[in-house]
């Protein structure tokens, strides 16, 4: 009686509220979808895409190839012995600005004492870059002295200029450069400085023959011939010489000239250099030896 009339109180004051039969297949079947639920929504191992990223990224650091660190140390250490004194990359940058150095030294001093009608004058200084080049360096940096040399000519004074050096005075230069670096004696040297010298003259000749329009190899030898003849008269002899005479004195003329203008060069630069410090380099004659 007591449990029923407290239930009925309840019932009238609102409070008591009965609560549905919940059956056991009821309850099961909610646990098993709960529990599907939340395995499939909160699985037991998550993947996901920045964790797969960040595991390649650590995988290709991880794996960074050592060899790639020594070929980096490698060419570091190259690139440094490069850039030494004695490295290879440093000593042909040197090379390169002494060559343009001296053949801008050159080109200007040939085009101011053209200009000013001194050629005569500083003609013996022309040759010493090439040379210089040739003895300090190879005897390719000699013939990249003159190829630049001409060059400057060619664009600042012309084609006739740049020409005419090389036939006077670049050829010769580059020959004498040659033979003083592969050490030639003295007699070997001067005479093929000579021939070179003399063919250039020839070409030199040549060329202004043709751009005046005027033989002047012929007015050469009429001159010559005229200059015998009046000297066998003046002795008594009335001889006439033949054209093959006069060329053959011609030629010697040409080739004696030639000669004294190359050993006073090598005599000149023989000196300078002595007094640069490079008479090791140089195979000097023995009686010049000991006169410096």
């Amino acid at each position: 009686m007591l449990p029923s009339t407290t239930m009925n109180i309840l019932k009238i004051h609102g409070c008591y509220r009965p609560q549905p039969k919940v059956s056991q297949y009821s309850h099961n079947s909610r646990l098993c979808n709960v529990s599907s639920a939340s395995i499939l929504s909160h699985p037991q191992f998550p993947i996901s895409k920045t964790d797969s990223k960040l595991k390649k990224i650590r995988v290709s650091e991880i794996g960074a190839p050592l060899w790639a660190w020594k070929d980096d140390e490698e060419e570091n250490t190259r690139s440094s012995d490069d850039l030494t004194m004695n490295g290879d990359v440093y000593q042909k940058t040197l090379r390169l600005v002494e060559c343009s150095m001296f053949a801008a030294l050159g080109g200007l001093t040939y085009i101011l004492s053209s200009s000013l009608a001194i050629e005569n004058y500083f003609g013996c200084f022309f040759a010493l870059p090439i040379v210089f080049s040739s003895m300090r360096w190879d005897i390719v940096a000699g013939r990249k002295t003159m190829v630049a040399t001409a060059t400057l000519l060619l664009v600042l004074a012309g084609p006739i200029k740049a020409i005419t050096y090389l036939l006077m005075h670049g050829f010769l230069g580059l020959a004498m450069g040659s033979l003083w670096r592969s050490k030639a004696s003295w007699g070997v040297s001067v005479l093929v400085s000579a021939l070179v010298r003399a063919a250039g003259a020839m070409c030199y000749v040549v060329m202004y023959s043709f751009l005046i329009r005027e033989n002047i190899l012929a007015l050469i030898t009429i001159n010559i011939h005229a200059s015998v003849t009046f000297i066998l008269s003046s002795f008594g002899f009335l001889v006439i010489p033949s054209m093959n005479v006069i060329y053959a004195i011609f030629g010697t003329v040409l080739l004696l000239n030639c000669s004294f203008f190359v050993f006073l060069l090598h005599l000149l630069y023989a000196l300078f250099f002595t007094r640069l410090g490079m008479k090791a380099s140089l195979r000097l004659p023995k009686w010049f030896a000991k006169a410096i």
